[in-house]
């Protein structure tokens, strides 16, 4: 546990207590004698009034009538916050339509100079998605799928989930296990494992219907289900190296299963390995796509034949345009 982590959680079992020993707290947190005493010393540092008990049962007690202190934020911390919210904006994340709300709680707290000082960022700091002729303080919206904060309501109780979603204007439902929620090219998707044909599925968020908690009783552990989804794992049959500009680009955009390992310290040479379902039209048409969005800098140490067939026919269609 980082130092820091370990004063936030010491102070607040302070707070719950009327009176506490350095011995509790080294058994509690399983800490020094030392630890203890240095951390408690920061703790009154930052403005716990606590009264030290002389004797040989002393021990401490919070002042009466006296709270944790008071959070406040730096001016730089007030930025930190303040364009992180302007980032993010109109990229569909759930919760955030509450974000006019918030932004309304956290100008309540500043200063007027730090204010004036958010007003010009916002004048000045321009990101995907802001409008540059309406780049209103509080005009910061996102309309996500409307399932999508059911679906994180329901996930948080119960990741065992019954999905129905419409597909070719057919319905069709499936009991899964959901393994990760990711969004991707501006798009949220589940990854999950079926727990009927035992296999992992991959379901748009904005192709659901509904969602519910799984009803069976009866579930394969997340340990076995982690275990089975090893046993299907793909083999690599894509190795590429790539060189400073195609890493450039690989760093702006790639599908979220593909990773590289930079080879040398100055991180300006990397290889990567995946696999790539070449009996997956869609699949296959989305990586020659993005094989040519990394540029010439990738030499190609192994590739399926039809990722190179698919290619060509680009080349020659690109070649035959002009």
């Amino acid at each position: 546990m980082k130092k820091v982590e370990r004063i936030n959680i010491i102070m607040r079992y302070i707070n719950n207590r009327a009176h506490f020993t350095i011995s509790e707290i080294m058994q509690e947190f399983n800490i020094s004698r030392s630890t203890a005493i240095r951390d408690i010393r920061e703790i009154e540092a930052m403005g716990m009034p606590l009264v030290a008990e002389v004797g040989r049962d002393g021990g401490y007690f919070v002042m009466s009538n006296s709270v944790l202190p008071t959070v406040r934020f730096t001016d730089n911390e007030i930025k930190a916050l303040f364009i992180a919210f302007m980032a993010t904006r109109n990229l569909q994340l759930p919760y955030l339509k509450s974000r006019h709300s918030l932004a309304e709680k956290l100008l309540g707290l500043i200063s007027q100079n730090q204010q004036d000082d958010l007003v010009l960022l916002n004048q000045i700091l321009l990101f995907e998605g802001t409008n540059p002729h309406n780049p209103d303080l509080l005009d910061l919206s996102d309309l996500p799928h409307p399932m999508l904060e059911q679906l994180i309501r329901i996930l948080l109780e119960d990741r065992y989930l019954v999905v129905t979603v419409e597909e070719r204007r057919e319905i069709q439902s499936y009991p899964i296990y959901l393994m990760r929620l990711y969004r991707e090219k501006s798009s949220w998707q589940i990854e999950g494992f079926d727990l009927a044909e035992e296999k992992r599925r991959i379901i748009p968020v904005d192709h659901l219907t509904d969602v519910k908690p799984n009803p069976e009783k009866k579930r394969i552990s997340k340990k076995k289900i982690v275990e089975q989804l090893s046993k299907q794992e793909e083999a690599i049959n894509l190795v590429l190296e790539l060189g400073p500009k195609a890493i450039a680009q690989f760093k702006k955009y790639h599908p979220l299963k593909i990773t590289i390992s930079y080879t040398n310290p100055f991180q300006t040479t990397a290889i990567l390995k995946t696999f790539i379902n070449v009996h997956h039209p869609d699949e296959l048409a989305e990586i020659i796509n993005w094989l040519l969005f990394l540029g010439g800098e990738i030499k190609v140490r192994e590739i399926p034949k039809e990722v190179v067939e698919g290619l060509q026919e680009r080349v020659d269609l690109l070649g035959g345009s002009h």
